[in-house]
C-alpha cells in the first residue's frame, strides 16, 4: 500500500497478522505512534517499509523480536530517542534506514552485531560522537550515509578493512587529516566527505579509486596541490574540491579523465593557467574555476565553448573572449620577439659595465657614510619604508613559485622573497578577490602603522593597486611554532618553551597596555608566532585584529577567529576585549607543554583541553606532560613549577572575562618560573 494519500494511524489489527512476511506502508501520510509490542505478534516479518510517513515516538525496542527481518525502513518520519540497542538481534538484517528523522545520542557499539548489513543509512538526524570503529566491522557494508548530522572527531582509519561503495559523511564536524585508509578505497563509487573541518592533502593514490562515478571534498581545509594521478579516474563523472587551500597549478594530465561531467575547483588558490588539454573532455558540461590565481587565455574549442562568464571571475589575470568578461589576450608577434632577443644580446655587455660601476659607486657611498657616523643599520625599525615594486615582488619570489611558498591562509599566501637589495623577506599576499581580505589589509596597515616591539613582526612596506595588495615583512628563518611543535625534525626543551611563552606575553602586554589605543590581536596560535634566528618569538598576523578605545573596554564583531583558540564570549555573541587574547594565551601555554592541540581528535563531545589539564593539575601533571620533555633528569624538580604554570593557564582560561589576570600579571608571573626553573633544569 506505499505510495497512496493514506493518512491516520496504522491499524493496530495489522501488527496482528503472524504470518505477514512483508508489510509496505512507504510515502503515505500516516502519522501516530508503532505499537509497542510491533515484532512480537509478526515472528515471520522480513520487510518493514515505512518510509516518508509522520509517525512519531521512539522506535519500539520490541521490534527486536522480528528476528527474520532483512529489510527496516523507518526513514524520513518523526522518530526521536536513541538509536535501540537491541537492534543488535536481528542478525538477519540486510538493510536498515532511519535518516530523516530526529534521533539523537550515539551510534550504538552493537551495531557491528549485525553482521549480515549491506546498506546502513543514518543521515539527516541529530546523532553526535565519533564515527565508531566498529562499523569496520560490517564486512558486507556497501552503502553508509552518516550525512547532516553531528559527528566530530576524525575519520576511523580502518575503512580500508570494508567493501563499502558509497560513503556520505558530509556536513558534520568532522576534524584531522584525511585518513591514508580513505584512498586505498579501490572499489569506492561514490565518495562525499564535504562540508567538514578536515585537513591534510590529495594523496596521490587517490588513483587507486579506479571504479569512482562522484568524488566530493569541498568545503574543507584541505591544502596541497591537485595530484597528477587523479587523471587515472576515467570512471569519475562528478568531481568538487571547491572552498578549500589548493594551491598549484591545474594538472594537465585531468583530461585523462573522459567520463567528466561536472568539476568545480572554485574558491582555491591555484595558479598557472588552464590546461588547453582539457579541451578534449567530451561529457564535461560544467565547470567552476572562479576564485583562484589563474592567469593567461581561456582555452576556447571543444567543451569550452559552452561555458560562461561565472565559471571564470575572480582570478588573477585571464584573458579570452569578450563574452567571458575578461580582458582580449595580448597576440605577441614573432618578429618582435626575435628583436627583443637581439637587443637583450647586443646590450648585455653594456648591463655588465653599468653595474659594475654602479657597485663600485654604492661601495664607496657606503664607506662615506659610515665614516660621517651617518650609516643607519635599522632603518626599518625607524620606520623608513623600503620602496618595492611589484616587479621586484614577481623577481623575488620567481613568479610566486610554489618553491617559495611559507605558507597560507584564508586571506592570502606568504612567500620568501629577495629583494633587489639582496633583502630577504616574508611577502603576504592578500586575496583581492575577498572583501575580508581587503579589511585585513587595511587593519595590518594602520597596526604597522602604531607599533614597534621586538616581539612582533614588523611589516617594513606594502605593494597595492586594484588588482595585488601585499604586506612585505620581515623574513623569520625558523618558521612558526606550529611547526617546531608538530614535526618530527624539531625539538623545544623546557626552557625554550618558557622563552617562547615569555615572548608571546610580552607582545601582548605591550599591545593591551603598551599602545596609546589598546590593541586585540583576536588571533593567537601556534602558526601566528614566528621564531628567528636565535628563536626569541615574534607574534604576526594582525588581519583580525581589533582596536579598543578606552571608552570602549568590549567591542563586537562578526569575524570569528581560530577554533579552539576563541573565548566562550567570543565564539557565542562576538564580544571583543583584551580579555579574549589572555584566554588565547592560556589555551596557547597548555598546548605548547602538552603538545595536544585544543582541536585534537581525543577532545570530542564534553572533553576539551581545558578540562584535560584541569583534572590532572596539581597531583598528575607528568601525564599530560609532552611526553619528549620527561627524558630530561631533573624533569622531577622541575614538576611543581610545571604545575604552576598549568594553574596559571586554567586562570587565563576562566570562564568569566574579569575573572582572568591582565598580561602584565602573567608576564610577571611568567618570569618567576623562568627564574626557578634555570635554578632547576
Amino acid at each position: 500500500m506505499g505510495s497512496n494519500n493514506l493518512k491516520g494511524a496504522i491499524p493496530s489489527e495489522i501488527f496482528n497478522i503472524s504470518t505477514l512476511t512483508r508489510l509496505e506502508l512507504y510515502q503515505n501520510s500516516l502519522s501516530g505512534l508503532l505499537p509497542p509490542y510491533l515484532g512480537i505478534s509478526l515472528p515471520n516479518l522480513e520487510m518493514l517499509l515505512l518510509g516518508v510517513n509522520e509517525l512519531t515516538g521512539q522506535i519500539p525496542n520490541s521490534i527486536s523480536n522480528a528476528s527474520k527481518l532483512i529489510t527496516l525502513d523507518l526513514s524520513w518520519n518523526k522518530f526521536s530517542g536513541a538509536i535501540p540497542e537491541v537492534l543488535e538481534n536481528l542478525k538477519n538484517l540486510m538493510e536498515l534506514d532511519l535518516d530523516g528523522n530526529n534521533l539523537t545520542g550515539l551510534i550504538p557499539k552493537m551495531v557491528n552485531k549485525l553482521q549480515s548489513l549491506q546498506h546502513l543509512s543514518l543521515s539527516d538526524n541529530r546523532l553526535q560522537g565519533s564515527i565508531i570503529n566498529e562499523l569496520c566491522q560490517l564486512k558486507r557494508l556497501s552503502e553508509l550515509y552518516l550525512a547532516n548530522n553531528l559527528f566530530s572527531g576524525a575519520i576511523p582509519g580502518c575503512l580500508e578493512n570494508t567493501s563499502v561503495r558509497k560513503l556520505n559523511f558530509s556536513s558534520n564536524k568532522l576534524i584531522s587529516h584525511v585518513p591514508s585508509s580513505i584512498w586505498s578505497l579501490k572499489d569506492i563509487l561514490v565518495l562525499d566527505i564535504s562540508s567538514n573541518a578536515l585537513s591534510g592533502i590529495i594523496s596521490p593514490e587517490i588513483s587507486n579509486m579506479r571504479a569512482i562515478i562522484l568524488l566530493n571534498l569541498s568545503r574543507n581545509q584541505i591544502s596541497g596541490s591537485i595530484p597528477i594521478t587523479m587523471g587515472i579516474l576515467q570512471t569519475l563523472q562528478n568531481l568538487s574540491l571547491a572552498h578549500n587551500k589548493l594551491q598549484g597549478p591545474i594538472p594537465e594530465s585531468l583530461s585523462g579523465m573522459i567520463s567528466i561531467e561536472s568539476m568545480d575547483l572554485s574558491h582555491n588558490y591555484l595558479s598557472g593557467i588552464i590546461p588547453e588539454s582539457l579541451e578534449s573532455l567530451l561529457y564535461l558540461k560544467f565547470i567552476n574555476l572562479s576564485y583562484n590565481l589563474l592567469h593567461g587565455e581561456i582555452p576556447n574549442g571543444g567543451c569550452f565553448q559552452n561555458f560562461t562568464a561565472q565559471s571564470f571571475m575572480m582570478n588573477k589575470d585571464l584573458c579570452g573572449k569578450s563574452q567571458l568578461q575578461v580582458q582580449p589576450c595580448k597576440k605577441e608577434r614573432k618578429y618582435m620577439t626575435k628583436r627583443v632577443k637581439l637587443l637583450i644580446k647586443c646590450s648585455l655587455p653594456i648591463m655588465v659595465v653599468i653595474l659594475v660601476v654602479s657597485f663600485i659607486v654604492y661601495l664607496r657611498h657606503k664607506r662615506d657614510a659610515y665614516a660621517n657616523g651617518s650609516a643607519n643599520k635599522d632603518l626599518i625599525n625607524l620606520g623608513t619604508p623600503i620602496r618595492v615594486s611589484y616587479y621586484d615582488l614577481l623577481h623575488g619570489t620567481d613568479g610566486f613559485d610554489e618553491s617559495n611558498l611559507l605558507g597560507f591562509g584564508y586571506y592570502g599566501s606568504v612567500y620568501k622573497a629577495t629583494l633587489p637589495n639582496g633583502m630577504i623577506v616574508a611577502v603576504k599576499v592578500l586575496r583581492s578577490n575577498l572583501d575580508e581580505a581587503l579589511m585585513s589589509f587595511d587593519i595590518e596597515c594602520v597596526v604597522a602603522c602604531n607599533l614597534r616591539h621586538r616581539n612582533l613582526v614588523k611589516i617594513i612596506s606594502s605593494c597595492s593597486n586594484d588588482y595585488f595588495k601585499c604586506l612585505i615583512m620581515e623574513f623569520m628563518s625558523n618558521g612558526n611554532l606550529d611547526k617546531w611543535l608538530y614535526s618530527h625534525n624539531n625539538c623545544l626543551d623546557i626552557l625554550k618553551r618558557l622563552n617562547i611563552m615569555i615572548d608571546v606575553a610580552v607582545a601582548l602586554e605591550y599591545l593591551h597596555h603598551g599602545s596609546s589605543t589598546p590593541i586585540v590581536h583576536c588571533d593567537l596560535k601556534p602558526s601566528n608566532v614566528l621564531l628567528d634566528e636565535n628563536m626569541v618569538a615574534h607574534l604576526t598576523d594582525f588581519g583580525v585584529a581589533k582596536l579598543v578605545g578606552e571608552e570602549h573596554l568590549e567591542i563586537y564583531t562578526k569575524t570569528l577567529a581560530t577554533i579552539g583558540y576563541m573565548a566562550p564570549e567570543y565564539g557565542s555573541k562576538g564580544a571583543i576585549s583584551i580579555k579574549g587574547d589572555v584566554y588565547s594565551y592560556g589555551i596557547l601555554l597548555m598546548e605548547i607543554f602538552t603538545r595536544k592541540k585544543p582541536t585534537d581528535g581525543m577532545f570530542v563531545e564534553s572533553l576539551s583541553l581545558k578540562d584535560w589539564v584541569s583534572m590532572s593539575t596539581p597531583q598528575s601533571v607528568i601525564h599530560i606532560l609532552d611526553a619528549t620533555l620527561l627524558h630530561n633528569q631533573n624533569i622531577g624538580d622541575i614538576l611543581p613549577h610545571m604545575s604552576s604554570i598549568f594553574e596559571l593557564a586554567l586562570n587565563c582560561c576562566s570562564n568569566l572575562p574579569e575573572a582572568r589576570p591582565t598580561m602584565i600579571d602573567v608576564v610577571v608571573s611568567m618570569k618567576k618560573k623562568q627564574v626557578c626553573i634555570n635554578t632547576e633544569y
